[in-house]
């Protein structure tokens, strides 16, 4: 069964210079339940897709093709108020910034509470008791006396909490969580990812997990998909394209992370960087910083194909199937 799902889709902004293709085909879907980690370097489009599938795209950037579809139903050609009555009630967002999340002249309780009741009907005394509950299940001491209190007095970590306590208040179906670890110390962030855990656990709820960081897409994800300038370069279980990587870049970026068991001078790294949407190159986009890179990488586009030996896995290179350099 398919909670979510992605359609070959295009994002495109339009500029002095032409429009620019952000995202590029992108396809996946995830499952109730599951927990999709999104990775890759700052530009590769994770954030992109997920304010597409939250109905948050930055103007001038829009789904130019492709289709979004959530429970069956289409909603990337829904209009805004169709949207908002999703986005919230069905569909749920953690943000990397908390500070950008909450209102600080509001109080917590004030924010849950009028989150609550846009999207359920209940009194005011059973939506306080319901957010007094949420921030419990999240994880805040205190939580009938620190309703009242106001953002500035929690700590950042706390106001992680409160943000995912919002993306909570109607029981989403799905939560889009964009780098919610990125701004917090390590072991606040292994709190956080214990709770995203939970939550998936006991309430059901997909997540689509944004990050750059492979340790908490290790801990965390069911499957993961790994981006790069626009599209998909491999998608499959967590344990085996962390331990079998089998796209150049991937196996590019689990190089790049420090092995405590290995005494090394140097890490290891991809050089050059990702190409800018006015720059990438023909062919595969990687192909400018591939060590494997052949004739057919800067002719033609690779698309997602199933690896052999690994069913589930699917990776969008032309090292990979029937295709090799002595054949081109």
């Amino acid at each position: 069964m398919k909670l979510l799902e992605l359609k070959s889709l295009v994002v495109e902004i339009p500029s002095r210079h032409g429009t620019l293709r952000a995202l590029d085909g992108i396809s996946f879907e995830i499952a109730p339940g599951e927990i999709l980690g999104v990775v890759g370097e700052s530009g590769a489009g994770k954030s992109l897709t997920g304010a597409s599938i939250i109905g948050l795209l930055e103007p001038p950037g829009r789904v130019a093709s492709g289709e979004i579809i959530f429970k069956g139903q289409r909603i990337d050609n829904l209009s805004n108020d169709q949207m908002r009555s999703i986005r919230g009630r069905r569909i749920g967002a953690i943000f990397q910034d908390p500070l950008t999340s909450l209102n600080p002249l509001y109080s917590i309780g004030k924010q849950l509470t009028e989150t609550i009741q846009t999207h359920i009907r209940m009194s005011d005394a059973k939506a306080r008791q319901r957010a007094i509950a949420l921030l419990q299940d999240t994880g805040i001491p205190a939580a009938a006396e620190r309703i009242d209190h106001y953002p500035h007095q929690f700590s950042g970590g706390m106001r992680q909490r409160v943000v995912i306590a919002l993306a909570l208040a109607a029981e989403p179906e799905l939560i889009v969580a964009d780098e919610p670890t990125t701004a917090l110390d390590v072991s606040i962030q292994a709190q956080i990812i214990g709770l995203l855990k939970n939550i998936c656990k006991q309430k059901g709820a997909a997540v689509m997990l944004i990050t750059h960081d492979m340790g908490v897409i290790a801990e965390t994800c069911d499957r993961v998909a790994v981006m790069y300038a626009g599209r998909i370069v491999e998608i499959g279980p967590v344990h085996q394209v962390i331990h079998q990587p089998q796209h150049p870049y991937t196996v590019g970026l689990m190089a790049s992370i420090p092995d405590i068991d290995i005494d090394r001078e140097r890490l290891n790294q991809i050089d050059g960087s990702m190409p800018r949407l006015n720059a990438i190159p023909a062919g595969c986009a990687f192909n400018p910083r591939c060590s494997e890179v052949f004739t057919k990488c800067k002719q033609a586009k690779p698309e997602l194909k199933t690896v052999d030996g690994l069913p589930h896995t699917e990776v969008a290179c032309w090292l990979q199937g029937d295709l090799t350099r002595s054949g081109l």
